[in-house]
């Protein structure tokens, strides 16, 4: 079924006017017909009030891509000609409930303008790159574009859509006297997240031709089908069928449109043998015998099966983590290190943050924050359904007086005076805590509290020039479900030699 943009209207031009005021950075979302991917595109849409969403875009990978019958390409795990596809079936049920959602929060955009945004981009075919298509179009427009800062650009698929948009910049403009500043203004501009690399264009095509730009691996099995294998203990039961049908898909068209193990659908028709998800009452021998590849255990009927691309965008979550602002920064998105052979790309793997027990763990970046992500999700899904403001928590609100961008000499004492509100009239827990990792600096600092809000810490004597300390505050109300909102402080060493 061909996309195509609604017509043009003065509501369409006010929201694209008002979105200029977004503090985040656009973001352009490529993804495939994959059941872990409606259920990311659900939760994305209940953040669209504060994610800068500039495109939500079709496109293949290597297990899903429509084929094209003109050129002798079957369809592969594509859902069949007229079915209505994920992201048209997610726009769909936010419809359904955006009149409560504005009650929340009056930046939710309307319905007509998310599905403005949506395009069929690359999808013939595994890699597809071979022309422009509505969806490389748009991300062209929006990379060659003059409005300021990055843009986001996330393969929940494969990466073919984004390699077409940056095929055409270069096709229209390599040779000419633009080159340059086009290229420039590219790399400075586009930054690349996948979850995993679903084909080779960025192998094949990005990287050689465009290897400047930036891109971070944001994999991790806390949001993906293995969440069960690295959750913290304490947070198993947000994975289990009960949490899941109280707070998921019992509340709602977006939390009814999710997927759960043993809901009895499937992603594409026919037998796919490694599409086990819609069945129940059956062991992972069962459905070997029953023809099926089992590649992931199968899980108790309504509870948790995936969410494997959140990740993409969970770091542009306005949380005060400021996890988009730099990989190495961490929060909800996860945590990235520098891959030693390439310099402008970034790693999940390897980056490993210290448990409150000393140990490291697989993906504890994105992990220690479980219970806050899925407690947000729970508390929006009830915005969906309740018109009323006051019958649903909010967002406490954290600061802290002396800003979020320090500098400090070694040996100073640093003071930090939190604050915390809630539009509610909620209590408020502010805890303190260093993030480690975060920083430059590679030891611990002690965090000294003065009150229930303030905390004071020494710049260590031995401290580098240039190093970097960060403390997070973390604002914790006693709603139901419980709500969290963070401050980062980063406090960069000064030079000793210029202290005053």
């Amino acid at each position: 079924m061909p996309l195509t943009r609604p017509p043009a209207s003065t509501e369409l031009r006010h929201h694209a006017e008002a979105s200029l005021s977004f503090s985040a950075p656009r973001t352009v979302i490529t993804t495939d017909p994959e059941l872990d991917d409606l259920n990311s595109m659900l939760r994305l849409l209940l953040y669209s009030n504060e994610i800068n969403v500039a495109g939500l875009i079709y496109s293949s990978s290597m297990v899903h891509h429509k084929g094209d019958t003109a050129l002798g390409i079957d369809p592969y795990r594509w859902p069949a000609p007229g079915a209505r596809l994920h992201i048209d079936e997610a726009v769909d049920a936010y419809a359904q409930v955006y009149a409560n959602l504005v009650q929340h929060d009056a930046r939710y955009p309307t319905p007509d303008h998310l599905r403005s945004l949506i395009r069929e981009g690359n999808v013939i075919e595994v890699g597809d790159m071979r022309a422009d298509t509505e969806g490389s179009d748009l991300i062209k427009e929006i990379l060659v574009d003059d409005e300021p800062g990055q843009v986001f650009l996330q393969a929940w698929g494969g990466p073919n859509t984004i390699a077409r948009a940056l095929r055409s910049v270069e096709d229209e403009f390599k040779g000419t006297g633009q080159w340059e500043s086009i290229y420039a203004k590219i790399v400075d501009k586009a930054v690349i997240t996948s979850f995993g690399l679903q084909d080779t264009t960025f192998t094949d095509y990005i990287k050689p031709h465009w290897p400047d730009i930036q891109s971070r691996e944001v994999a991790t099995s806390t949001w993906g089908y293995g969440a069960c294998n690295v959750v913290l203990p304490a947070d198993t039961h947000y994975l289990t069928a009960d949490w899941t049908r109280d707070n998921v898909t019992r509340v709602g068209p977006i939390g009814a449109a999710y997927r759960v193990w043993g809901d009895g659908k499937q992603m594409a028709a026919g037998f796919d043998d490694e599409d086990y998800f819609g069945l129940s009452g059956y062991n992972s021998e069962q459905l070997t015998a029953m023809g099926y590849k089992v590649w992931t255990p199968p899980q108790p009927k309504n509870s948790w099966i995936s969410e494997g691309d959140s990740s993409n965008f969970a770091l542009l979550i306005d949380n005060g983590l400021r996890n988009w602002q730099d990989p190495r920064w961490g929060g909800w998105g996860g945590r990235q290190i520098v891959d030693p052979a390439d310099p402008k790309r970034w790693l999940n793997k390897g980056a490993l943050d210290a448990t409150p027990q000393g140990t490291t763990a697989n993906d504890y970046s994105s992990a220690r924050f479980f219970s806050a992500i899925q407690n947000d999700f729970a508390a929006r899904l009830k915005w969906s359904v309740t018109s009323d403001p006051t019958g649903a928590n909010h967002h406490p609100k954290a600061s802290v007086a002396e800003g979020l961008d320090l500098i400090r000499h070694p040996g100073e004492t640093v003071t930090l005076h939190g604050k915390a509100s809630h539009p509610d009239g909620n209590a408020v827990t502010l805890r303190w805590w260093q993030y480690q990792e975060a920083g430059t600096f590679p030891s611990t600092v002690r965090l000294s509290a003065i009150d229930d809000n303030s905390t004071a810490l020494q710049i260590p004597r031995d401290a580098e020039p240039g190093q970097t300390i960060h403390v997070i505050l973390e604002a914790m109300d006693n709603g139901s479900p419980a709500l969290t909102h963070y401050q980062r402080v980063v406090i960069t060493v000064a030079d000793p030699r210029l202290q005053p």
